[in-house]
């Protein structure tokens, strides 16, 4: 056999062979378990024929959050002190979910690209009056945390507030939500 055709030889089964691996690990990937709830693209883009009209609240945000805590000092006088803050820490969309699922819009987690399905990782439901949105944030294991959020007229900007009480110690959970798609 010439040289020149083994040296294509090689060639050919190297690219063959890395096209399988990626593939098995994006087949891998399609199947790993999640604690969150999956929707393929199928069922986003059904989600979103849907509509019968255009909705504000939709879009893609970038999130950013604090948490502070307040507590008696040493002598007996309050402080407060953040004790984390992240800017921009991640990108998520809100979508309009018309189904009978007992909430009015989805988040989706859009941190990963290009993943065979995505982790719906909150719901918010209005509350009377428009500007008020009760959100649940959905982690695994049943550790589901809720927050009041308010929006502006254009929701172009979601502040959601938690509060705990640990002993002496209120912690105050701020999430910030700024509208980076549509404006």
């Amino acid at each position: 056999m010439h040289p020149k055709s083994i040296i294509s030889a090689i060639i050919v089964t190297t690219c063959l062979s890395g096209c399988s691996v990626e593939k098995m690990y994006r087949t891998k990937q399609a199947r790993a378990a999640s604690p969150y709830e999956q929707i393929d693209f199928h069922a986003l883009i059904k989600r979103y024929l849907k509509k019968d009209k255009s909705n504000s609240l939709e879009g893609i945000y970038s999130v950013s959050g604090t948490v502070s805590k307040k507590g008696k000092g040493f002598l007996g006088s309050e402080k407060e002190k953040t004790v984390d803050r992240k800017e921009n820490y991640a990108q998520v969309a809100i979508l309009y979910d018309p189904g009978d699922t007992g909430r009015d819009y989805i988040e989706l987690s859009l941190d990963q690209e290009y993943r065979p399905s995505y982790s719906i990782v909150g719901e918010f439901n209005m509350a009377t009056g428009g500007n008020i949105l009760l959100y649940k944030h959905l982690e695994g294991k049943n550790k589901n945390s809720s927050f009041t959020f308010t929006t502006d007229r254009n929701s172009d900007m979601l502040e959601g507030i938690r509060v705990d009480t640990e002993g002496n110690t209120t912690v105050t959970y701020k999430l910030t939500y700024i509208k980076i798609y549509p404006k």
